[in-house]
């Protein structure tokens, strides 16, 4: 099974990267291939920031439709009644 990275591990490269890719000592193949990991990094980490929106999302909608939710008096009197 394949290990996954962490979202902050995977942030912490991209600063890496971008530290690298500012610095006028990189040489061009190098930044090159700094880049194009950037690039595959940000694609993944916006991916994962839209799951977890998704997410937080759904359970923000679910939270407000228990909340919203009639409460049915006549059960909790039936139930007291026994």
């Amino acid at each position: 099974m394949a290990s996954k990275v962490n979202f902050e591990k995977q942030l912490a490269r991209l600063e890496e990267i971008v530290a690298k890719l500012e610095e006028e000592q990189t040489d061009l193949d190098a930044s090159v291939k700094l880049f194009e990991e950037g690039v595959a990094l940000s694609k993944e980490l916006a991916q994962k920031l839209e799951t977890v929106k998704f997410k937080v999302e759904e359970l923000k909608k679910k939270g407000s439709e228990m909340m919203t939710a009639p409460f049915d008096t006549e059960l909790a009197e039936d139930s007291d009644a026994r």
